[in-house]
């Protein structure tokens, strides 16, 4: 209880002293409430659990967060405060530390799981620190989880031509080539309608995470292939990708995902997915000498660390630059 005390007091008083003045008055007020008991006779100092996340949640909505991605913060969050038992005033690193063993040996769970708990958690809390809603993240001494660099799979030529002619649907090879040459996020792809694609300029306009607009592009091939699609369509649906069936609905990326399953199932191709056309379009670019900073626009990546992870340079061609460049 007097932790609690000592903790409403600092963070009080955060923005008028500085550290060392800060643990002065600790010290002080400790040593002043010596022998003394405390107890409230309300709920002052034990704020709702759901205020801060909800707060926090808030915030992030107004930086232009999805609402897919501020679920799965406030899940993270609620699960971890409710394993803990406390406020968010209330945890300690040791607190944290203990949750993220607990749930990775409960759930089996990766390490890459955990870091993601992690980062979210040490971004919630910086929050707060900021906010002024508690005085030191618990975060801060929980360093980044150490995973193990997997290089996943991409499409080889033969299987996206393999795909491709065993399409049995013109909105289907429109489909694979369209993800194949542009890099697209499956649900900027599904959200796009006719009007969007400029046959001219073979362009269109996406609409990607933190409802950020981008330009994509695709290649003459596809160009054709979407043209033969929608000349063929009888529907007044403006969705660029519906239904084969009546009444002809926009196309879902759950639709895209059982589609290129039962197709890879048919030709035999393991782990057929839409995001794995994003990763071999962006491996592609790298290996063919397309520099970095223009695949991270590409894909419509923050960060460049993370076109790094999807584009994997094949050793082969470090084998070849090596001879060109030094040996």
């Amino acid at each position: 209880m007097k932790d609690q005390f000592f903790n409403e007091v600092q963070r009080r008083m955060l923005p008028y002293l500085n550290n060392e003045q800060l643990m002065q008055l600790r010290n002080a007020v400790s040593e002043a409430l010596q022998g003394v008991t405390l107890c409230y006779e309300d709920d002052r100092l034990t704020p709702d659990k759901g205020d801060t996340a909800e707060a926090f949640i808030s915030a992030k909505r107004i930086e232009g967060c999805s609402e897919k991605t501020l679920s799965y913060y406030r899940k993270t969050i609620e699960a971890m405060m409710n394993g803990i038992g406390k406020s968010a005033q209330q945890i300690t690193t040791d607190d944290l530390r203990k949750y993220l063993t607990n749930y990775q040996v409960q759930r089996r769970s990766s390490k890459v799981t955990i870091d993601n708990i992690r980062r979210i958690l040490s971004s919630f809390f910086s929050w707060l620190e900021d906010e002024d809603f508690i005085v030191k993240s618990p975060v801060r001494r929980i360093h980044k989880v150490k995973t193990a660099k997997v290089i996943k799979d991409t499409y080889s030529d033969e299987a996206l031509e393999l795909m491709r002619d065993s399409c049995t649907t013109a909105r289907d090879l429109a489909m694979i080539d369209l993800l194949a040459s542009s890099g697209m996020r499956v649900g900027e792809m599904v959200a796009l309608n006719r009007e969007d694609i400029n046959f001219n300029e073979r362009e269109c306009v996406v609409t990607g995470k933190g409802n950020k607009e981008r330009l994509v592009y695709f290649d003459a091939r596809t160009k054709i292939h979407l043209q033969n699609y929608l000349d063929g369509r009888a529907d007044s649906n403006p969705a660029l990708f519906v239904s084969l069936n009546a009444p002809y609905d926009r196309l879902l990326i759950g639709g895209v995902e059982t589609r290129l399953r039962e197709l890879g199932k048919r030709l035999n191709i393991p782990k057929v997915h839409p995001h794995k056309f994003r990763r071999t379009l962006a491996t592609s670019a790298i290996d063919k000498g397309m520099p970095i900073e223009q695949v991270q626009q590409l894909l419509g990546h923050q960060k460049i660390d993370t076109t790094m992870h999807y584009a994997m340079v094949k050793q082969q061609n470090v084998k070849l630059a090596h001879r060109k460049y030094i040996g």
